[in-house]
């Protein structure tokens, strides 16, 4: 079978193209953002827009992706922009609207406006990509250039004129959804507009006389008379980011710019503020900010654990191989090879259960029903001090679900809120059915419309400052004495949650407690189905059947040949994929199956399997890896063909292969 010929430029924008939308640049991410925003890679190449893109500029997605970003900008600029970008990703670093650029973006129809650009560099494992945030301040310009020409107006009419421009100027001025405020040298509110009324909450006539600092939070106490000193030596100050407090209390993240006004003899006698609600687009930026980090610490756990795997399997297959060698105290040690082997795969779970790589026996079942059962194990594990609470607000929570990972999501957390109370408490277990709308959805990214059981777990201990809260699903991120914890606990569940297409969300404050909230989608429309546990039993010697293992590390390969050849197999050698195609040429009509490593040097196994099946449909096919999950997730494999999990134990490579021969 001849593989498709694929353009590399195009290859490479379908490729990152994929990874962003993937990784970092959900759909319900990017639409959340009132802006315009696009994702530029280093080639300066579009990869991903969003609707007000389309909307903005008048092309559609298709017109944009994979086309220059100066197709955007002016035609008298692009020469200029193509070196500034350079220039960018030579030393990249976030710039903010209002950098004081005089920018202008260009239609489909060839019209120019102004526009403010933010520019966030965003690192994955591959690449650096550009987010690209741009708003259109057309508005934004009319009305400044209206107050300036109200202003040059104010200096030559008369009374009646000077009260005709002042009308007009309050219509322009209300007319913004933008906080326009009026305020005099020393600080005191003289207009107040219809926009900092739906921003800050206060009406007019409350804030009219008032002082501006009562916008201000208290730990910024110098900021307001910085600017009114600068103000009062004629200075303009360019649009900078702040906090400012609502009347309800709550803290915007806001972009200012403020302007000195003067009378019609040039003295300056007050100053105009204008302000705009960033704070979605801030937490936005946050969300992007984190989701990145964790991709990055997921793929370096994953990667861990994988070289791990290996180790142990090795060890794994040493200890079977000897059992029948060894006097009884050999098989004593032997026996603590094998359990410490098996507390090494522990880990490396938990770490593979993290980067979302860990295999699942999926069933359908009663959460609720499940919960009755762990509850019996944790009460010794609370202590006598603490009492356990189950709460079940639906008669059923019905999910599809690993039973053992959904037993392990709750005595992880239960464990954490021991040791958040010392002195005892109450841990509390609820579960419901909630129904989640598309405006909740929106709202929170990751989540789609629908039904989800949702699992929250309180406790009623010291709690978490927010330093705190904001590093607690991090890998080995622990603040347990040396000795006392991994750090994998919560990593362990973040992952498992996330692979089950679910979403954690956890709520704390020092000395109140903490809730862990887990949402995972219904699956009550397939109650009913279940999976059958594997047999134990070995399977029969297989005489005369022979197996060609693909393996680069050649003491894994040996392992599992002399396991295989030890029940009866006949078994070829490969140490890469190009070793096993050059044996499969000259041995195809003997070779029963393929036993291939998922991941190997120059040829990885599901690009070996492509080459296989091209010439040899017919041949039965397995996969080993001790990096679980990853020839389905990253390396275009077959899901369908079998994946045996490092390290392995001889009846699990037996079972494996005989159930994969028929």
């Amino acid at each position: 079978m001849q593989l498709p010929v694929v353009d590399p430029i195009q290859g490479k924008i379908l490729g990152a193209q994929k990874n962003v939308n993937e990784a970092l640049l959900s759909p319900s991410i990017l639409e959340a953002i009132p802006d315009a925003v696009a994702a530029v890679n280093q080639l300066g190449v579009i990869i991903q827009i969003n609707a007000q893109t389309e909307t903005l500029f008048d092309y559609t997605r298709e017109e944009l992706i994979g086309q220059k970003i100066e197709i955007l900008v002016p035609e008298r600029q692009r020469s200029d922009h193509d070196r500034h970008r350079e220039e960018f990703h030579a030393r990249p670093k976030l710039r903010r609207m209002g950098s004081g650029l005089d920018l202008y973006g260009r239609r489909r129809d060839g019209s120019e406006f102004p526009v403010e650009i933010s520019l966030s560099p965003v690192g994955t494992a591959e690449a650096m990509f550009v987010l690209s945030v741009i708003r259109d301040i057309s508005d934004r310009k009319r009305i400044e250039e209206e107050l300036r020409k109200t202003n040059a107006e104010l200096e030559r009419r008369k009374a009646r004129e000077l009260r005709d421009s002042q009308n007009r100027m309050a219509l322009i001025v209300d007319s913004s959804q933008d906080a326009i405020i009026g305020k005099n040298l020393d600080g005191i509110i003289t207009h107040w507009n219809k926009g900092a009324e739906q921003m800050y909450g206060y009406s007019g006539p409350e804030m009219i006389g008032r002082s501006i600092a009562v916008l201000c939070p208290k730990d910024r106490p110098d900021e307001i008379p910085g600017i009114l000193a600068k103000i009062q030596r004629g200075e303009i100050v360019e649009y900078f980011e702040s906090v400012r407090v609502t009347k309800d209390g709550r803290r915007l993240d806001v972009s200012i710019s403020v302007s000195p006004i003067r009378d019609t003899d040039g003295r300056i006698v007050g100053a105009s503020a204008i302000a705009r609600n960033i704070t979605a687009q801030k937490k936005v930026e946050e969300q992007l900010r984190q989701s990145a980090k964790m991709e990055a610490v997921g793929r370096l756990a994953g990667g861990v654990a994988h070289d791990f795997n290996n180790l142990l399997g090795i060890v794994t297959a040493c200890s079977e191989l000897l059992r029948g060698g060894v006097n009884q105290e050999g098989l004593e040690y032997l026996d603590n090879i094998r359990e410490a082997a098996k507390r090494g795969a522990s880990l490396t779970r938990q770490l593979l259960a993290f980067s979302r790589r860990q295999p699942m026996q999926v069933q359908v079942l009663d959460w609720n029903e499940r919960l009755k059962d762990v509850s019996k194990l944790l009460r010794p594990l609370m202590g006598d001090d603490v009492q356990i609470m189950l709460q079940a607000k639906s008669g059923q929570a019905i999910v599809e679900a690993d039973a053992g990972q959904l037993d392990q999501i709750v005595m992880n957390l239960a464990v954490n809120a021991r040791d958040a109370m010392p002195h005892g408490g109450k841990l509390i277990i609820e579960t419901a059915v909630v129904e989640f709308d598309s405006s909740f959805a929106s709202e929170h990214p990751g989540m789609n419309a629908g039904r989800y059981v949702m699992l929250a777990i309180s406790d009623t201990g010291v709690g978490m400052d927010e330093t705190t809260r904001s590093r607690i699903f991090e890998p080995f991120f622990t603040t347990k004495d040396v000795g006392k914890g991994t750090g994998l606990g919560l990593a362990t569940v973040y992952g498992i949650v996330k692979q089950m297409g679910g979403q954690i969300w956890v709520y704390s404050e020092l000395d109140r407690g903490t809730t862990f909230k887990i949402y995972l989608p219904s699956a009550a429309h397939k109650m009913g189905s279940s999976e059958a546990l594997d047999s134990e039993a070995l399977p029969k010697r297989r005489e005369g059947t022979t197996v060609l293992v693909a393996e680069d590390d050649v003491v894994m390969r040996k392992l599992t040949k002399k396991m295989l050849e030890e029940h009866g197999y006949t078994v070829l050698e490969a140490q890469d994929g190009q070793a096993a195609l050059e044996i499969m040429g000259k041995n195809h009509a003997n070779i029963d199956l393929l036993l291939t490593d998922v991941v190997m040097k120059e040829m990885s196994g599901p690009e070996l399997v492509l080459k296989v099946i091209d010439t040899h449909p017919e041949m039965k096919i397995v996969y080993m890896s001790g990096y679980t999950g990853e020839l389905v997730a990253n390396q275009g494999a077959d899901a369908t063909i079998q994946l045996l999990e490092k390290p392995f134990t001889r009846s699990s490579l037996l079972k494996m292969i005989d159930g994969a021969l028929g």
